[in-house]
């Protein structure tokens, strides 16, 4: 379940940005991430991820061309040993009509996030689980799970997904 907070607004959220960060944060913001996409170094990137209130883990790899929430990139924690594919998206903000809707995005340890991906706010990935490419996840994914698609569902379990498959057979009749 997504867990986001409202901030209603007279007209459309994105007329009023303004009013909820300051347009110099968001500015560097935009230029730190920007700058972040395209270094070759996992290591300088983590560090000036780091500068703007993300938290990262270490061993962390984020790919090319990787888009992070420019407004509230405070709101994102993604654990150790994690790799986020190549121009995936992380966002924590979503300007509608009738308001704005934030939300802390946390991605645990040992997640794969296949490129091409967005991860929307509020969102929770539990540790060791994989989102496959091209994927839009608007809801929690659990723990070891293996999801696609849009929207995000459940494709098997990671269990499965190691084994050969002699095993799988055995893991699917085992969890029944």
């Amino acid at each position: 379940m997504r867990r986001l907070t409202f901030f209603p607004t007279e007209k459309n959220s994105l007329h009023y940005w303004t009013h909820f960060k300051n347009p110099l944060v968001v500015t560097r913001n935009f230029i730190v991430i920007e700058f972040c996409k395209y270094v070759p170094s996992m290591a300088v990137r983590r560090a000036f991820l780091r500068l703007i209130g993300i938290k990262i883990g270490r061993d962390t790899s984020g790919a090319l061309g990787v888009q992070l929430d420019i407004f509230f990139p405070e709101k994102i924690e993604i654990g150790d040993n994690t790799i986020i594919g190549y121009h995936s998206t992380i966002l924590c903000h979503e300007f509608l009509v009738p308001g704005l809707r934030t939300g802390h995005v946390k991605i645990g340890n040992n997640v794969l996030v296949g490129a091409n991906s967005t991860i929307l706010a509020g969102v929770a990935v539990g540790d060791s689980a994989t989102i496959s490419a091209m994927s839009l996840v608007n809801k929690d994914v659990k723990a070891g799970d293996f999801v696609g698609g849009v929207p995000a569902r459940r494709l098997r379990d990671k269990k499965l997904q190691s084994a050969k498959p002699s095993e799988e057979k055995k893991l699917k009749r085992n969890s029944k």
